[in-house]
């Protein structure tokens, strides 16, 4: 059975003070034991993510998060995952916990208002949540009245020991869900019904023994969701593939290690692009790369380039990141060129000292992370760009790449 891939999944993020009622929220939510729950603040530590299906949102991610006020030893550390956790929500869920000591909310409720106005200002739609309505009734109710108030958006009273609200907070789950979620294409604008494409996929060190790689899946199982015709082939069966064909493809995709030689043997009828071109649109800002990749002509051999990959997969011999596209660089613009890796979520907060940004196709995060990513070079005006559309540009095809909408 086909099983949605964490990170196309709605990723809904759990937030709230330490022992406010988060993992018991999930739980409840859920009908599953997902966190951990006790009376000892700080029990959840690092982000518990859930992959599971919500009838009827479909294919969810839930993450449970860490207490954003955690004093402990560990508790920078665990608010430094929090937000990572923070930036690939696609909806967010803040959890309060009604307080007997007064109900100004600005003074007593400053954190979760403060977590508000970041969700607001990356676009993220916030769901609140008052728990423990079977403790706290009165209290629960006045918290209410004041984040109306406050925020003018309502919220939601449960108890998840009676369950009291869960159905309400299921159903204001999917009035929040982001417009148009999911419609995203792979292939936007570029193929249709009955259209033949030609898959380019190199099985060589780099692709995993026994399986394709995520991407390449991905794509595949689109198109023939659009009843497209596909065909696969490695690079070297390109030239007898396409001479068994009685018309060419409408559109190739290759790896974009092999962009070249794919772009010298297709037809001149054919559209061609790449995995990566495809993933910078769908996960991404594909404009954007374009410009990053337009400012490598202005490196140097004193330049500083960051090379960040979402994967955590340990490098082999002609590795793309660690191996060819720097060898590529520093082919043009000298050894003394100064490249850096990061990998997973370990992304730089300053990325002042850099030069150019390259990030992967992204396949293994949400776009919603990839999109924070991307804000950030952007707010610190650092050019970013991504692998296909650099290996395009440096080889001097990116002209003739066809661009997905």
């Amino acid at each position: 059975m086909y099983q949605t891939p964490n990170a196309n999944r709605l990723h809904i993020g759990i937030f709230g003070r330490t022992n406010s009622g988060k993992s018991s929220f999930i739980n409840a939510l859920t009908n599953q034991q997902v966190s951990i729950v006790a009376d000892i603040a700080g029990t959840t530590t690092d982000p518990v993510y859930k992959a599971m299906e919500i009838h009827p949102l479909g294919a969810c991610t839930v993450i449970d998060t860490a207490g954003f006020d955690d004093v402990t030893e560990l508790g920078e550390k665990r608010l430094e995952k929090t937000k990572q956790a923070a930036e690939k929500t696609d909806l967010a869920v803040l959890v309060f916990a009604p307080e007997n000591k007064g109900q100004d909310i600005k003074k007593v409720y400053r954190p979760e208002l403060d977590w508000y106005a970041y969700f607001r200002k990356q676009n993220t739609p916030v769901l609140f949540v008052i728990s423990k309505l079977d403790e706290n009734q009165t209290a629960a109710l006045a918290l209410k009245e004041e984040i109306k108030k406050e925020t003018g958006e309502d919220a939601v009273l449960v108890s998840t020991v009676t369950r009291e609200g869960m159905e309400e907070a299921k159903e204001a789950l999917i009035r929040k869900m982001p417009e148009n979620y999911g419609e995203r294409l792979i292939t936007a604008g570029l193929v249709g019904k009955e259209d033949l494409v030609l898959l380019v996929m190199p099985q060589d060190i780099q692709a995993p023994k026994g399986r394709l790689i995520l991407p390449q899946v991905q794509t595949i199982r689109e198109l023939l969701d659009r009843h497209c015709l596909v065909m696969s082939v490695t690079g070297e069966q390109l030239p007898a593939a396409l001479r068994t064909l009685n018309r060419p493809p409408k559109l190739i995709i290759t790896d974009s290690q092999i962009f070249g030689n794919v772009y010298e043997n297709k037809p001149k009828e054919s559209m061609l692009t790449s995995f990566s071109v495809l993933f910078a649109a769908y996960k991404g800002d594909l404009p954007y790369y374009v410009q990053g990749a337009e400012k490598i002509d202005m490196l140097s051999g004193d330049s500083r380039v960051l090379i960040a990959e979402c994967c955590t997969h340990a490098p082999l011999s002609e590795d793309i990141g660690r191996v060819k596209i720097p060898r590529m660089l520093k082919k043009r613009f000298g050894e003394t060129l100064m490249v850096e890796h990061v990998n997973g979520t370990d992304f730089p907060e300053d990325l002042s000292g850099y030069d150019l940004i390259i990030q992967c196709g992204g396949c293994m995060f949400n776009r919603k992370y990839v999109m924070s990513r991307i804000g950030r070079a952007r707010k610190q005006q650092v050019p970013m760009t991504n692998y296909g559309v650099v290996i395009a540009h440096l080889t001097g095809i990116l002209p003739y790449v066809t661009l997905p909408e």
